[in-house]
């Protein structure tokens, strides 16, 4: 998954992958749910900031024996915006996440242009592939084959993917 402040830092540079990838730009989408998100975070951390210091002018008043019950009103709807706006923060981070997520990485430099590794440039070649007088067969076919291999019976023990 991206960094989100690789992107809000180098916009540009993001949007020009996702191009050598074939893909849209989506910075400034990203870029605007990180703010919706920092925002709500920043919304909470002075609401709370502003309960903490209603709660010492509380505590300052019942010590002088004055009364307290319009503050403790203030902090009482204090504490349902802070749970909204933590609330906004944690849906905002579910979308900036799951935006992230299906982006795909972006290529390095030396990589070329193209939307597939059809696109890619042989640049080197070891040796020569072999040629054979059949159909090659990948190892899966060959172990259950020789009964080296049996799935089934790994499937029923483990679940699938295994092998026995």
């Amino acid at each position: 998954m991206h960094d989100i402040r690789f992107v809000r830092e180098h916009p540009e540079a993001f949007d020009e992958g996702l191009a050598r990838r074939g893909l849209p730009g989506a910075a400034a989408r990203l870029v605007a749910l990180d703010d919706v998100r920092r925002g709500a975070l920043t919304r909470a951390q002075e609401i709370q900031a502003d309960r903490n210091r209603l709660s010492k002018e509380i505590g300052e008043r019942k010590r002088r024996g004055e009364d307290a019950a319009d503050i403790l009103v203030a902090v009482s709807h204090s504490k349902d915006a802070q749970g909204e706006a933590e609330t906004e923060a944690r849906g905002a981070e579910a979308d900036l996440d799951a935006a992230l997520a299906e982006l795909p990485n972006l290529p390095l430099a030396d990589v070329p242009n193209g939307p597939d590794e059809t696109a890619n440039v042989e640049i080197r070649r070891w040796g020569t592939p072999p040629e054979f007088d059949f159909d090659a067969r990948d190892h899966v076919a060959i172990g259950e084959t020789l009964s080296m291999m049996d799935f089934e019976r790994a499937a029923r023990l483990s679940g699938a993917r295994f092998v026995v």
